[in-house]
């Protein structure tokens, strides 16, 4: 609380005016910034963060039969270099010919028109499932179910992600995140081989 002191120093003096101080006690405000913090503590909610899920590939062994039989058309391989550069190239090496590497950025124009445009038909699958949503014609949950069939289908592209050392970790998260703007439901993270490096060399990108 305030207070005023209204001693003056010195004694009395006369013929002047007594001298006022004025001394504030903020340990009321402490008590009730205690209070506020209590408060806030409980009542508010805290942030749990967000993961996203990785389905990284099992080292366990198995038959032929059991291996999932890629169409060289359906691959497509990203490498993410330095300077946020993202090369890419479609199929493997067929007839000792090596496929042709292209280079982009992250930009709407860039690697994302681009993995739009070879999973359109996904694309267009999941625009109807939303609209049907939209209409009510389907729940939530049959929602969910046909978006992830669509997804994983056969004939949607497969994805696999490659980093160089040159690469940085934002790299890699803006690529994970471009997945997902794109509805791409079938892609892997592998290591680069020197196969890769040696295609971007000889691109001179």
């Amino acid at each position: 609380m305030a207070e005023v002191n209204t001693e003056g120093k010195g004694g009395k003096q006369k013929g002047k005016s007594k001298k006022m101080s004025t001394r504030v006690d903020f340990t009321p405000m402490v008590d009730l910034g205690f209070l506020l913090i209590t408060f806030f503590m409980l009542t508010t909610t805290m942030l749990k963060p967000q993961t996203m899920e990785i389905s990284m590939p099992s080292k366990d062994k198995v038959t032929e039969e059991e291996q999932t039989k890629i169409k060289a058309s359906k691959a497509i391989t990203i490498i993410l270099g330095k300077d946020n550069k993202v090369y890419y190239y479609f199929g493997t090496r067929e007839n000792n010919i090596d496929p042709k590497v292209e280079a982009t950025n992250f930009s709407n124009d860039g690697i994302r028109k681009v993995l739009l445009m070879r999973n359109a038909e996904v694309m267009q699958k999941i625009a109807e499932l939303k609209n049907q949503k939209a209409q009510n014609k389907i729940k939530e949950e049959d929602f969910k179910k046909k978006t992830s069939e669509a997804r994983s289908d056969k004939t949607a592209p497969v994805i696999l992600i490659k980093a160089t050392d040159e690469s940085s970790y934002r790299n890699l998260v803006d690529i994970l995140d471009e997945m997902q703007i794109c509805n791409i439901g079938r892609f892997a993270i592998v290591d680069i081989t020197p196969y890769d490096l040696d295609l971007v060399k000889k691109s001179n990108i």
